[in-house]
């Protein structure tokens, strides 16, 4: 694995460090503009802060390793090194590193020929926790263990650490000198986490060491337990930290499933918890309900004193009736199944009633993750392989349609994103879409004449054929099947003559005014993440099903009558519309049926098919050497995913209008990534991709040409839409080796440009961010492109005290 894939994979894998909050200045402090959205975090000045209390802070699992440069590093692993390890460079409000004074001095580049020279001076305060000085010895053995020479070493991401030649003590213990061999702009990036020479000093001890413990620590916080059995991770304030001591004496990281954060909220099991749409609706709803403007009656209740939402809110005066005749009928068996059903139905409305009452304390907290989500397009095969069709494409979209859809809901903005190395704030941020250009469906359709493709075209593919890799065999193994595994049905964008609006989207409520008041959310599928993403492992959420079948992603029964009624309307027509993928109920009785229908008319017996199939057209799809321009989009299929598949449907039917029949097949969580995205088995799909600081370096193999392997397949990186060119990469190779940072920043936002043009990727809009948090916690919440400064998070004092602590 190279040292850039290694970098990337860790990115994608761990989301961006944990790193304290700081604001940005200098020179150049306007370029890249400013960010979408800001921190939401109850920013409060220390003096106002009550000293000591304990926050209980949710987090997905524990980690498995406490050492970051490893592949199983995970946010949690992050979030624990942020606090209690030397972050030399840390993130301001707009995703810009800067110097973290509590360890360094100064850091610059000292010398640029004939090698590069970066001169560290660290604060002369600056110790482990075992009270050794932290200096030049940390930063050779780091360097050793990342540099990629030693392969005994369990490294994850080394780039930057590879281009390094020496590593020498200054003038004196605080001065650490680093040479480069080769230029390296992205210098920054190095040395954080800064782990102590204990950690990466030896093999065995990188590799086992500090996969369960950290004894040598230097941070606001130290580590304490980690218990398996309770699920918690415990911080404690840091004795030796020579800085502004942390207000909070500890920090209790728990493990909770994101489906279970409402009912651990409520129940006082956390205080801070990053939640889904489905979270942040509850508590909206409790507060709503506590304002009394619930609606229908006071406190939430509904008509004649039934929950206006949550368990048993559906239930109708009619449904109620037949429950109570037969919990009360004649039948002993089917009246005590219902008393059972009763009473756990009364139990389920109790707790949720009571958790709602909790919640109405807690407030939400919004901002815009450092992660964008984009549509990528498979340029390895098929119709898209040719740039005309790819461009084509992104030209039909309404990007800011498409960000409206997941972002407008949550009162967050919906300015759809315009780089593909970095965000809004970001120094190298720079809208270059207009490389590519805007949403035009008349330049769309021409693209798609260029490239040979037009309506009405004759159709000689065997029935069912794809046009891309999508016709590659499946392993379907892995995906389930059946109601609610959501994969119920194969769903062909304008087979259904009724999903024409956005009231037909699962998850997505018609325009107008909100059902409710108060924080811009709206009560949606309560499945719903932040915005559905699962390569993002945080998007993940269970919770109610809907009701009925979704008109736009069909379950099986209701597909094939449609599809029966399709083959009717076909066959009225002359024509006939095959796409292979028929249940056997289709393919058995209602082809019998439509061959019944033909007998009847004709008053004799059918002669048999003919082994040549009936020449036929495309009719207002595409065509193009025989084959009609089908493309598979490849979406989760999971709990949580509504609406990243609402969005997928919004873009079928724009690709619609030009010609272009999109086929969205779900597919299950754990297989969307690896079986799917990564190995290319997919035309169109929607995943993330996190935000960096360090565009030239990160950004590089996510982007770069795929190169022919020797057994004949390519090596890709993380480049899974298989388009890249060479240029690209010589830009980039010239941004990370350029010491000149607006000249690099330049040759980025080059390499975007040229990325833009060759459209294999269209990024769309900024993933939300949500937090629940006690009002009463302050310097804590939805962080935006920057992270916690965890010595000032704590508790609010009371008006009436100064001097108070959190109970």
């Amino acid at each position: 694995m190279s040292q850039r894939r290694r970098r990337s994979l860790a990115l994608l894998t761990s989301g961006v460090l944990a790193l304290p909050l700081l604001t940005g200045c200098g020179a150049g402090d306007d370029e890249g503009g400013k960010a979408a959205a800001g921190p939401d975090i109850a920013a409060t000045a220390r003096d106002r802060v009550a000293d000591g209390g304990v926050l209980r802070w949710a987090v997905d699992a524990l980690p498995v390793t406490l050492n970051t440069f490893q592949a199983d590093a995970d946010a949690t692993t992050n979030r624990i090194a942020g606090a209690v390890l030397p972050q030399l460079f840390v993130l301001d409000a707009k995703g810009r590193p800067a110097a973290n004074p509590d360890y360094l001095e100064k850091a610059e580049v000292v010398e640029r020929e004939p090698k590069q020279v970066v001169l560290y001076k660290l604060n002369q305060q600056a110790v482990w926790s075992d009270g050794r000085e932290i200096g030049a010895a940390d930063f050779l053995a780091q360097w050793r263990a990342l540099n990629g020479k030693d392969s005994a070493y369990w490294t994850a991401r080394n780039a930057g650490y590879d281009r390094i030649e020496k590593i020498e003590r200054g003038k004196t213990d605080l001065e650490v000198k680093v040479t480069f061999a080769k230029p390296y702009t992205d210098w920054r990036s190095l040395f954080t986490p800064l782990y102590p020479k204990q950690v990466t000093g030896t093999p065995d001890a990188f590799n086992e060491g500090a996969r369960g413990a950290l004894k040598v620590t230097a941070g606001p916080f130290d580590l304490g337990a980690i218990d398996k059995r309770t699920g918690t991770a415990t911080l404690t304030r840091n004795a030796r930290w020579w800085g502004q001591a942390a207000k909070l004496d500890s920090m209790v990281l728990t493990a909770v499933p994101r489906a279970e954060r409402p009912a651990a909220l409520a129940s006082g099991k956390v205080d801070l918890a990053d939640i889904d749409r489905a979270g942040a609706e509850r508590i909206a709803l409790a507060r709503r309900d506590a304002s009394g403007k619930g609606g229908a009656g006071s406190n939430g209740a509904g008509s004649g004193g039934a929950p206006a939402h949550g368990p048993g809110a559906s239930l109708t005066a009619a449904q109620a009736t037949l429950s109570w005749a037969r919990a009360f009928g004649a039948d002993e068996a089917e009246a005590a199944a219902e008393a059972e059903t009763r009473e756990k139905t009364a139990a389920a409305v109790k707790r949720y009633a009571q958790e709602q009452a909790a919640l109405r304390t807690f407030a939400v907290r919004k901002s815009l993750e450092p992660s964008y989500t984009q549509l990528a397009m498979n340029g390895a095969s098929g119709p898209l392989s040719d740039e005309r069709v790819r461009r084509a494409i992104a030209r039909a979209l309404d990007r800011t349609a498409l960000a409206e859809i997941v972002l407008k809901p949550l009162g967050l903005p919906a300015k759809p994103v315009g780089s593909h190395v970095a965000l809004a704030g970001q120094r190298a941020y720079a809208d270059n879409s207009e490389a590519l250009g805007g949403q035009d469906t008349r330049a769309a359709q021409a693209l798609l004449a260029d490239a040979g493709w037009r309506r009405d075209g004759k159709i000689t593919e065997p029935a069912g054929a794809k046009a891309g890799p999508q016709g590659a065999k499946q392993d379907d193994a892995k995906t389930p099947a059946g109601p609610g595994t959501g994969n119920d049905g194969l769903y062909i964008v304008g087979d259904d003559g009724r999903n024409t609006d956005r009231q037909s989207v699962p998850g997505i409520r018609p325009e107008g005014p909100s059902r409710y008041s108060g924080d811009g959310l709206v009560a949606e599928d309560p499945r719903h993440a932040p915005d559905g993403e699962v390569v993002d492992a945080d998007a993940i959420a269970r919770g109610a099903e809907p009701d009925g079948p979704s008109p736009v992603l069909a379950p099986a029964p209701f597909a094939a009558e449609q599809r029966a009624s399709l083959l009717t309307q076909a066959a009225a027509a002359g024509e006939e519309e095959d796409d292979g993928k028929r249940s056997p109920a289709l393919d058995g009785a209602a082809a019998e049926a439509a061959d019944g229908d033909t007998e009847a008319a004709d008053g004799e017996t059918a002669s048999p098919r003919p082994a040549e199939q009936a020449s036929r057209t495309s009719g207002s799809v595409l065509a193009k050497d025989g084959r009609a321009l089908s493309l598979r989009f490849v979406l989760p299929a999971g709990p949580g995913s509504e609406p990243l598949r609402a969005v997928g449907e919004r873009i079928g039917r724009m690709l619609q209008k030009i010609g272009v029949r999109t086929e969205i097949t779900k597919v299950a969580d754990e297989s969307f990534f690896k079986d799917h995205i990564a190995s290319g088995q997919y035309d169109l799909a929607l995943y993330s991709w996190p935000a960096t600081a360090y565009p030239a370096t990160d950004a590089r193999p996510i982007f770069a040409k795929p190169e022919p392997a020797a057994d004949g397949s390519l090596l890709v990186e993380q480049n899974y839409t298989r388009v890249g060119t060479d240029h690209i990469d010589q830009l980039f190779d010239q941004a990370v080796g350029e010491l000149d940072e607006d000249q690099s920043r330049e040759l980025v936002r080059k390499a975007d440009a040229r990325i833009w043009a060759a459209a294999g990727s269209i990024p769309l809009y900024q993933r939300p961010e949500l937090v629940a948090a006690k009002p009463s916690l302050v310097n804590a919440g939805a962080f935006g492109l920057a992270a916690p400064r965890f010595q000032d998070i704590g508790w609010k004092k009371p008006a009436a005290a100064k001097d108070g602590k959190k109970r």
